[in-house]
């Protein structure tokens, strides 16, 4: 049975270039309700250690130095089948394959600054805003 629960994450390019507004009122017209949310940033260390699943894959170092290059914004959405529904509502991984109208279409930058984080499993989105949140930063 699919979880209500997945955790994302505004990226720093687009904290950088102004988009956590427009970005957080697309995801509460989604119909994503947020139960957790704070504004970090991610140490070169944490960047890697929340991201560890992807140690082997090419692209590991780029990714962790971009997400440590600035502050992002962290929360945990909750609607019914979270996982699925929030990565069908980002889109593409990469901006310019992804669905008009789509967070990653409308905010992201390129394959390596899509603008936002989604979780790809219900497991990982626990393990993921466990990494985050305490049990008393949810609501």
């Amino acid at each position: 049975m699919a979880g209500n629960k997945t955790l994302t994450m505004i990226k720093p390019m687009a904290v950088k270039k102004g988009f956590i507004g427009p970005i957080l009122a697309k995801i509460t017209e989604g119909g994503f309700k947020i139960v957790a949310m704070k504004y970090a940033k991610l140490t070169l260390e944490q960047a890697q250690k929340f991201y560890e699943v992807h140690k082997e894959r090419p692209f590991y170092d780029e990714l962790t130095a971009f997400m440590s290059s600035g502050p992002i914004v962290a929360a945990i959405l909750e609607k019914e089948n979270a996982v699925e529904a929030y990565r069908n509502y980002i889109g593409a991984t990469d901006p310019a394959k992804a669905a008009p109208g789509t967070i990653r279409a409308l905010y992201g930058t390129n394959l390596g600054m899509n603008a936002v984080h989604g979780s790809d499993s219900d497991e990982n989105a626990t393990i993921e805003s466990d990494f985050f949140f305490s049990q008393l930063e949810r609501f």
